[in-house]
């Protein structure tokens, strides 16, 4: 039969890193492979920002969406072509808009996860609208906010319901800086959140799919620091729970690509940020971690496309609830939750593609992170971030933590 054209398109903002290393192996490997009968070969695009026909056909089997949900454009576009057109998307762009942090907790307290106890409080100052004044003289009941404080109880945190990139974010240890930080929120809405403090570790899982990355994170870090190079190195029953309640956060609301922070203390695992489905992807941000992000995104990216995998439109709660309203604790419905998840994102059928398909995948990353246009694509990424003085430093700072991995890889495959 005649070849057939799977068209992968990048839907981008600001990036520059990852789409350029995912298409620089596409470009060396240029791969066609047999999928029930047929050869199935691939073309990699930028998705443009430009007028559209709601009824024009879309030229791609999917789009990896980065960012752009926040772009009024591509986003309806994203939409329209879902509804119209059956494109696979990373992510489902509706949840993308509405779930925001608040939504997140509300609906994981409902399985039972441990999330720390949370209260949102209205905001400090309002935009001005014809009836605020009304609404507020009727309805806004006062609240003692130094009560709330000791409800919550110290340390507790307070960030903004539907923020993300540590923006609006302040640690409150008394009275005092819960009063100072709530003057200072301006019209952002609240959440008040009790600190896991101290805690022994703080995990960062990026979920790409079935993938996860399980790494130690360090939010006091430079922001190029933050992600160790702890990863991969929890007890494995620690491993598997990390893992379980990553994939059930993101195929309960059809995120393919998200990060889920988790804090250790005494025992427990509590979630506390986890409605970041557009998270780091950056090599300035990921150093070492940065080609499994890239050679995540092609697995996904790759099985999607060439098996023609459709992905559900609306997203279906009810299983879970079933489970949360059923008997036993939340350690015997996590593994149960994470096999809805695991159905959800066709885990084994997934694992079975990588396997027959996927072989040559890894050799020929490992042999672009050591090529001159992979060190051009780091050194570009740092341009744009880092004062031109430091940019030669700093280039050649992350471009040797890929460099690592390429020996760490280049030893397990040995081994």
């Amino acid at each position: 039969m005649a070849p057939i054209t799977r068209r992968i398109g990048l839907s981008l903002g600001a990036d520059l890193c990852w789409p350029r290393s995912f298409e620089g192996i596409m470009k060396r490997w240029d791969p066609t492979l047999r999928i029930g009968g047929d050869d199935v070969r691939f073309e990699v695009e930028r998705v443009t920002i430009e007028p559209f026909d709601l009824r024009a056909p879309v030229r791609y089997d999917i789009v990896l969406d980065r960012l752009t949900h926040w772009y009024t454009n591509t986003r309806e576009w994203i939409k329209k072509a879902v509804l119209m057109d059956d494109l696979y998307v990373l992510n489902n762009p509706w949840s993308v808009q509405s779930m925001e942090k608040q939504t997140s907790y509300c609906a994981m307290m409902r399985l039972g996860m441990p999330i720390p106890d949370t209260w949102l409080v209205p905001p400090k100052e309002y935009v001005d609208t014809p009836d605020l004044q009304r609404t507020l003289e009727r309805y806004a009941k006062l609240f003692d906010l130094d009560k709330l404080g000791d409800q919550v109880g110290y340390p507790l945190f307070m960030k903004p319901y539907d923020g993300g990139g540590w923006v609006g974010v302040s640690k409150v240890e008394n009275a005092d800086d819960l009063r100072q930080a709530y003057d200072e929120s301006g019209k952002y809405v609240m959440h008040l959140q009790k600190g896991i403090l101290p805690f022994d570790h703080f995990i960062r899982c990026i979920g790409i799919g079935p993938d996860v990355r399980i790494v130690e994170y360090d939010p006091s870090a430079p922001l190029h620091e933050r992600y160790t190079t702890d990863f991969n190195h929890l007890p494995e029953a620690d491993m598997t729970r990390l893992r379980q309640i990553t994939l059930t956060i993101n195929a309960f609301f059809g995120w393919d690509f998200n990060s889920c922070e988790c804090l250790h203390q005494s025992g427990e695992w509590y979630p506390i940020d986890f409605a970041n489905p557009c998270p780091d992807s950056q090599v300035t941000s990921l150093h070492r971690h940065f080609p499994w992000l890239v050679l995540a995104n092609l697995r996904w990216a790759l099985f999607n496309a060439a098996t023609g995998r459709k992905k559900p439109r609306n997203l279906d709660w009810d299983p879970y609830i079933e489970i949360a309203d059923g008997p036993g604790t939340f350690d015997e419905k996590l593994p149960q939750y994470a096999a809805l998840a695991e159905k959800t994102l066709d885990v084994k059928r997934f694992e079975e593609f990588c396997a027959e398909h996927l072989g040559p995948l890894e050799e020929v990353a490992w042999e672009y992170f050591g090529s001159k246009d992979a060190r051009e694509a780091v050194r570009e990424k740092v341009a744009a971030l880092f004062p031109e003085h430091e940019v030669e430093e700093f280039t050649e700072r992350f471009w040797s933590s890929i460099q690592d991995w390429r020996l760490e890889t280049a030893q397990e495959t040995k081994s």
